[in-house]
């Protein structure tokens, strides 16, 4: 996909892309830390048959603990769901 193309694709979904100056490592900080969670916690301790099988592992990991059992201290020590249901049960999140 070609970058206006992506520009295009997201203003048609009014999502606003996040554009830090150069160098600027905060747009990333949270996806990092994510996938370092996930390589640390589940994929250096695997050996996946296939890409399917590791495909089913790391859904299961996302979908199973991470969002519904893993604590996070940014989080206030609660879950992703838990933060969800949260947001879900004030005016602060906007269906």
């Amino acid at each position: 996909m070609h970058a206006n193309e992506f520009k295009s694709l997201l203003g048609k979904n009014e999502i606003i892309q996040s554009m830090s100056r150069k160098g600027n490592c905060w747009d990333n900080a949270v996806a990092e830390s994510f996938f370092k969670t996930l390589k640390c916690e589940l994929v250096y301790h695997r050996k996946f048959a296939n890409r399917e099988a590791a495909r089913l592992e790391i859904f299961r990991y996302i979908e199973g603990f991470y969002h519904q059992k893993r604590i996070h201290s940014g989080l206030g020590n609660k879950t992703p769901n838990e933060m969800e249901k949260f947001y879900k049960s004030t005016s602060l999140l906007v269906a």
